[in-house]
């Protein structure tokens, strides 16, 4: 599975990078996160507003931090 968290680098960004890690780790899911700050990249993907989250290229989220429940339904669909 491959999960992209989109932002420039702000502080929402961070926080949503840092709960889609927790909750694959609590999970026991094997996933690849990434973070991706580059703007064309961010823009490529269809992303206008930041944080994003993709999960295997579809994005899941915009514009602002995900709970824990919604990543953790993302998994389960993934």
């Amino acid at each position: 599975m491959e999960i992209k968290v989109f932002g420039p680098g702000c502080a929402k960004c961070a926080e949503a990078e840092k709960l889609v890690r927790e909750v694959v780790a609590a999970k026991g899911v094997t996933a690849e996160v990434t973070k991706v700050t580059d703007i064309k990249e961010i823009m490529k993907a269809g992303v206008l507003s930041t944080p994003a989250v993709s999960v295997n290229g579809k994005v899941m989220l915009t514009g602002r931090v995900p709970n824990k429940d919604e990543v953790a339904g993302w998994l389960e669909l993934a």
